[in-house]
């Protein structure tokens, strides 16, 4: 049961970050960032958020990542009035690799495919 709550949790954090970023975030540098995904801990204490930009260039994501980590502030305090949680959770941001692992496979695939022809 208490794994249905995190899950929970876990969804309306995401789409209450994906909201704050779009609408009170500022930063030019998190205008293409796209939340993909929100782990917390058992006890609630902490949310990893996982990112990706569009950009396939490793200043891009330096420059994303520098951005979210100054506005993490903003982001929790917009949490803490949006939640209805005891405590709010301390955020760390961390870029979601799966998005850049799943379109090297498809271009393996691609590769394959031509090779075959």
């Amino acid at each position: 049961m208490v794994k249905h709550r995190i899950g929970r949790v876990e969804q309306e954090i995401q789409k209450e970050i994906n909201d704050i970023l779009l609408k009170r975030v500022r930063d030019p540098r998190v205008q293409d960032v796209t939340i993909t995904g929100v782990q917390m801990t058992g006890d609630l204490q902490k949310a990893t958020i996982y990112f990706s930009i569009l950009s396939d260039k490793a200043s891009d994501a330096s420059k994303a990542q520098d951005g979210l980590d100054k506005a993490t502030g903003l982001i929790r305090h917009e949490l803490s009035q949006r939640l209805t949680m005891f405590k709010t959770p301390e955020l760390e941001f961390t870029q979601d690799e799966s998005v850049r692992y799943g379109e090297k496979i498809d271009e393996l695939i691609r590769q394959l495919n031509k090779r075959e022809k």
